[in-house]
């Protein structure tokens, strides 16, 4: 279809061409000749002109009747009276000429108009196509790319330390300090993570949120998250077992790569629940540049990200797929650190539609909280809204268009880190169900905090074994 948009578009420049020039042609001759030929050429094109002639040489004093009357060929014109015919019939001419010029003027500006609009077809097509094509090419570009260590499967074992956890079984040692990282937009949410701290908390861990801007630049996170490690290890003698959800996975792996050298002794593993690792068709379909209307969607989202949470736009360009393969590119994650990825499929059935869950919590006027002396009633209540309904939307979205199955944001594809052990549960799970707490919680199924105590108890394993062979080695 392009090649033959393209052959149709050319052959009509071509046309337009050779009928401009054909036109030029033919009227340039014609202007030569008049030019070139005053005597002959007048009479026999112009015979008004010839006529004038006759009636100048009559009207002149000098000449006899005689001559006149035998006017031909042998008796030449005066050179005087031929400078008189030319300055008459210098009009004509000119009028011929100004209409070429006025023809050749019109041709040109219609040719121009032509390729113009025929530019700008191209262009409205270029962009119909670059919208239509999205990340067709860019999902799963990680499993693609030659050199890259391969993935080992751990789902089987992490569903026997699950079923384990379940039944009371918790041997998740305090010998480390587990650090929580938050993913985007985790500010707008004072429950992330909240619950598996708690939880974490009574079975006494050491445990802790990490307190990042969660809508910053990856690199301003990595600096940040680089800090906090060193201060809980420091403060505490213990290394520091990382998990992070969404962003937050990729802002730690990126503290990992750029600060290995000062990281590698005090971080003893990290888990990525759900993290665009590789990207995410969301981030890049929004920002994708040349697409239709890219200007427009990126002014909603500068104003939703830098004026209203007051965050900064990059947080949302890192993690489109031509960053993650520029940054990529140039940081390489320790080959020494234990890594999990996470990743699962969210839910599209009917029922999910109708799920609501606990995001935020919304401050209650004055005038409806009452003070005591030994207590002050909570002016926060908790804010729902059909997130699990959104996710589903979006999950059917990315499976329609690309046919990957996803949490709603993430591809599964696009979350599997090279060199990692990677967990796909059975249990359909969309992006926001790991951290945040069900309006409807189902106690014969495992909740979130169950599961990021399995995945940190697997990260354990993962490292004893890995420091058993270095030490046989």
């Amino acid at each position: 279809m392009d090649e033959l948009f393209d052959r149709i578009l050319n052959l009509t420049s071509y046309i337009s061409r050779r009928l401009l020039h054909f036109i030029e042609g033919l009227i340039s001759r014609d202007v030569y000749r008049y030019s070139q030929d005053p005597g002959l050429s007048y009479s026999r094109y112009f015979p008004s002109s010839y006529n004038i002639i006759s009636e100048t040489v009559c009207d002149d004093s000098l000449a006899s009747s005689s001559q006149i009357s035998g006017l031909d060929a042998s008796h030449p014109v005066p050179e005087r009276r031929v400078r008189r015919v030319k300055k008459r019939v210098k009009l004509p001419i000119s009028s011929v000429k100004f209409v070429w010029r006025l023809a050749s003027s019109c041709c040109k500006q219609l040719f121009f108009h032509v390729q113009h609009t025929q530019l700008r077809f191209r262009r409205f097509f270029s962009r119909v196509q670059m919208t239509l094509h999205g990340s067709t090419d860019d999902i799963g570009w990680l499993q693609r790319t030659s050199g890259l260590p391969p993935v080992e499967d751990g789902t089987a074992r992490f569903r026997e330390l699950l079923h384990g956890i379940r039944d009371g079984k918790h041997t998740l040692p305090d010998s480390f300090v587990y650090l929580l990282i938050p993913g985007l937009f985790s500010n707008l949410s004072p429950l992330y993570f909240v619950s598996t701290k708690r939880f974490f908390s009574k079975m006494g861990l050491a445990c802790h949120i990490a307190k990042i801007h969660s809508e910053a630049a990856v690199e301003h996170n990595a600096r940040e998250l680089k800090h906090y490690i060193e201060e809980l290890y420091w403060g505490s003698g213990k290394r520091v077992m990382l998990l992070g959800h969404s962003k937050g996975g990729v802002d730690a792996a990126a503290a990992l790569s750029i600060y290995s050298s000062d990281l590698k002794d005090k971080v003893a593993g990290l888990a990525l629940v759900q993290s665009p690792y590789g990207g995410t068709p969301v981030a890049s379909d929004i920002l994708r540049k040349g697409q239709i209307a890219d200007k427009e969607t990126r002014k909603i989202m500068e104003f939703f990200v830098c004026k209203l949470i007051k965050g900064d736009m990059r947080s949302l360009e890192d993690l489109t797929y031509e960053k993650r393969k520029e940054f990529l590119a140039s940081h390489n994650l320790p080959e020494n650190i234990p890594l999990i990825s996470f990743h699962s499929e969210a839910s599209t059935e009917p029922s999910v539609l109708a799920t609501l869950s606990h995001i935020a919590h919304a401050e209650l006027p004055s005038l409806f909280c009452r003070n005591s002396d030994s207590n002050q009633i909570s002016r926060k209540v908790p804010v729902v809204i059909p997130m699990a309904a959104a996710m589903a939307v979006s999950a059917l979205h990315l499976k329609f268009r690309y046919g990957e199955k996803s949490d709603g944001l993430v591809t599964c594809r696009d979350a599997e880190v090279p060199g990692s052990v990677v967990v796909r549960p059975d249990k359909k799970l969309d992006h926001a169900w790991m951290v945040h707490t069900s309006w409807k919680k189902n106690y014969s199924e495992p909740d979130a905090s169950e599961m990021c105590e399995a995945l940190l108890t697997l990260l354990v394993e993962i490292g004893q074994m890995k420091q058993e062979q270095i030490t046989k080695t």
